[in-house]
Parts: structure tokens; sequence; C-alpha cells
């Protein structure tokens, strides 16, 4: 009964960090789920094409967001040492250590937003770079050519996407991630308008079609930004800690982001870049399967939020522990977010077994004889997804437990195991040799993620085993 407690008490605290923050990843995928759904509205072979732009466009996102993410942890960790000294008091010196983190949480603004906007513009370039050679890696002629017109309209929308993560870092280290899930609701249903009047010329705006999709989506993230830069500025403990001059950041807090955010970067990429090889795998097989398989990959990137506030709370909590000095309750934070995940996932794996053409409705017309093909493939792996989500849930939480103990490397060491030397094998010896096509490319899916998330969590295990909290020295 004791544990039980315990576990109960843990979760409640989890969850004052985890449920903003889930609700918030569930709304911004609501983004990327409404411009699916508008894609499926324009054909199967729209689908396809945006599909395979919006992979190459969360590649890059998805890794300028890595670079920025030790922030939060950072500010976490300087913010309880603040809230420390302030219950200690004045140190023997007379100074009050509340003050010189109060520098560090803004040096720290100030330098991820320099690291997003670098970091926005190189991956800007490089995603129409990758579009113009899709052709070249295996897809159809006529996907390509109109993926490469929507991949031009998303590439100036990363720069303010990544200013956004780089701000939510900041609210979200000070535990007060409370506008973004008011800000990110709104965004949904202005990206929703948007796309509409974009594509079909409405509200007094050009006729787009796809690339219209692409237009929206870069304005909502400018928007986006906007509006949350304003709502900190409002708040009277974030206001005075909020820099936006990224041009004076300090290169010593640049390279310590980077050294820690560097690592991470390339572990969000090793995944992403994951699916990403996947789906062209997919691709060689038809713009049926590729249709289905972007469906299926969109609706495992919703419940894939879940995984992510829980991983980004778990990860806050960690540093923050870990800067208190308190090593136990550092310890039961994996037990508490698995246990969470795990009933999450449960769910929801239920419903795709249950009524798998209800959930794919969004996606595929069953009365249209052209998404028949789509549709019948993308119902087979809805029995394969349901069991790999929770081995995705659990390795996106162990990332984030080796994050909270500044343990950034060991996670791209080990997907790099889990994804490429184990997952990406698999997948193309079920999908190729064995013949299981687009059923063997999601089991080698399956594979790799469940192998990371056994590595992951183990060398948590044992890197907090080595832990000597240091609440003065946390991060750097």
């Amino acid at each position: 009964m004791q544990e039980l407690a315990t576990l109960a008490r843990d979760s409640r605290a989890l969850a004052v960090l985890a449920v903003p923050l889930a609700l918030t990843q569930l709304a911004q995928v609501a983004l990327t789920t409404t411009d699916t759904i508008m894609m499926g509205l324009l054909g199967t072979e729209a689908l396809a094409a945006g599909g395979l732009a919006l992979v190459i466009f969360n590649q890059l996102r998805t890794m300028g967001v890595g670079l920025v993410t030790s922030v939060g942890n950072q500010i976490a960790a300087a913010a309880a040492r603040a809230e420390k000294a302030d219950r200690t008091g004045a140190d023997a010196t007379g100074a009050n250590d509340s003050d010189a983190d109060g520098d560090e949480i803004r040096a720290l603004v100030r330098a991820a937003m320099a690291v997003a906007t670098l970091a926005g513009i190189a991956g800007a370039l490089l995603m129409i770079g990758i579009g113009q050679a899709a052709t070249l890696l295996g897809q159809d002629a006529g996907v390509a050519h109109r993926a490469q017109g929507m991949l031009a309209a998303l590439a100036p929308g990363l720069v303010p996407c990544l200013w956004f993560q780089a701000i939510r870092q900041f609210t979200v280290g000070m535990r007060r991630p409370q506008a973004l899930l008011q800000i990110t609701l709104a965004s949904v249903a202005v990206n929703a308008a948007l796309n509409w009047g974009f594509i079909h010329g409405t509200f007094g705006l050009p006729e787009l079609g796809l690339t219209g999709i692409g237009v929206a989506t870069s304005s909502v993230y400018l928007l986006s930004f906007l509006a949350l830069y304003a709502s900190a500025r409002r708040d009277a403990e974030l206001a005075p800690l909020l820099r936006l001059d990224f041009w004076r950041a300090d290169a010593p807090t640049v390279r310590r982001l980077l050294g820690l955010g560097t690592p991470i970067a390339a572990t969000y990429g090793s995944e992403a870049g994951f699916f990403f090889v996947t789906a062209l795998f997919a691709g060689s097989f038809g713009a049926a399967a590729l249709a289905a398989h972007t469906a299926v990959n969109q609706l495992i990137y919703i419940v894939f939020q879940v995984a992510v506030g829980l991983s980004h709370a778990a990860s806050l909590n960690v540093s923050r522990e870990l800067a208190l000095g308190d090593l136990p309750a550092a310890r039961r934070i994996k037990n508490t977010a698995l246990a969470c995940g795990a009933a999450v996932t449960t769910l929801v794996g239920i419903l795709y077994l249950t009524v798998p053409r209800l959930v794919l409705r969004p996606y595929f017309d069953p009365g249209a004889p052209a998404d028949q093909q789509g549709l019948e493939i993308a119902t087979g792996l809805l029995v394969i997804v349901a069991v790999l989500q929770f081995f995705d849930c659990a390795q996106n939480i162990g990332v984030g437990l080796l994050r909270g103990l500044d343990d950034t490397k060991s996670g791209f060491r080990i997907t790099l195991i889990g994804y490429w030397a184990v997952g990406l094998p698999a997948s193309w010896l079920l999908a190729y040799p064995l013949g299981g096509e687009t059923r063997g490319l999601w089991l080698g899916l399956l594979i790799g993620l469940a192998t990371t998330a056994l590595l992951l969590l183990r060398r948590y295990g044992r890197a907090l085993n080595q832990v000597a909290p240091a609440p003065a020295a946390v991060g750097g």
C-alpha cells in the first residue's frame, strides 16, 4: 500500500508538468494532423507528396529542437538552485546566489535564441536541397515535384518554429508552461482556416493547392512565436529573465548548449532519420503504400506527443531533484513515467484493434475506389502499431531521463545501435528479401524501437548509481 501511495504521489507531481506539456504536444500535432487530412482531400498523390515533405521537414525541425532542448533542463536546475538560495538566504560572503542564477538564466535564453536562429537558417537551406534530390531517392517524379513546392513553402517557417521552441524551453524550465496550451490550441484553428484559404483561394487568399498548406504552416509558426513571446513578457516572473538579443549571446554559454544539444539533436535526428528512410522504403512500393505509411505514421505521431510530455516532465524533474540533492526521488521518476506511458498506449492500442477503420477514416474514404488499397494496407499496420507505440513511448522517456542527468551522448550512441544497427536492417530484411513489404517495414521499426528502449532504460539505471548530486554545479 505504501508503494502505491508513493506511486500516486509521484504521478501527481509528474502530472503537474506532464499534462500541460502533453496537451500542448497534442495540440501541436493537430497542426500536422490537419495538414495531413487536408492533403488527403486533395487525393492519394497529394497525400503521398505532402507526407514526404512533412517527413523531411520534421527531420530537420526535430534536430533543431534537439539543439535547444537542454535549455529547459539547465534553466530548471538554475531555478531550483535559486529557490534553495532564497530559502537559506545569503551565503557567507553576503551575496545572494539567486542573483547569479538569474544572470545564468538570462544568458541561457540568449544563447538558446542564437542556436535556434542558426539552426533554422541551415535547416531551411537543407530542406530545399533535399527536396530537389527527391527523385534521386527513388520517389515517383510526380510525387517528388509536388513535394518540392511544399518544402519551399515550409522552409521559411523553420526559424520562427525554433524560436518558439527556445522560448518554450525557458517557460517550461521555469515551471510556467500554462500559456503554451492556449497558444497552441489557437494556432490549430488558425492553421485550419489558413490551410483552407490557401488551398482553395478563399478569404481573399491566392489559390495554391498543396503548396498552400506549407504557406499556412509557416505563417502559423511565426504567429505562435509572437504570441508566446508576448505572453512571457506579461508574466511578472518570466519577463525580467527573457532576453531575445541573441547577437549578444556569450560564446561559453552557446558552446555549453551546443555541447549538450548536439547529441540530443543527433539522437532526435537518428530517430527521425530512421522513420524517414523507412518512408522512402514505403514509397518504393507505390503511392498507396506511402499514403498508408503516412497515415499510420501520423497516428503514431499523435500518441508520441504524450510520450514527449512525459519525457520532458521526467527529464526536468530529474534535473530539479538532483539540484535539490534528492537522489531517491530521481530514481523513482523512471517507473512513474513508464507506468503513465503504459496506461495511455494500452488504451489507444485497444482503439486500433477494435475500430481500425474509424481511426483511419480521416485519411481514407472507404467508399472511394482509389483509397481502398491504401486503407487495406493501413488497417493491417495498426495491429503492429498497437504494440510498437509502447516501445516508442518508453525509448523517448529513456532519452529524457538521461538528459536529466546531463548525459546526452549515451542516448545518441544507443539510438545508433537500436535504430540503425538493429531496426533498419530488420526493416529491410522483413520488407524485401522476406517479402513483407510495408508490414515488414513496421515490424522492423518495432524491433528497433524495442531494442532502443531497453538499452536506454538500462543505461539510466546504471548512470544514476554513479551520480553524486552537487546542487551548486548542475549542468555545464
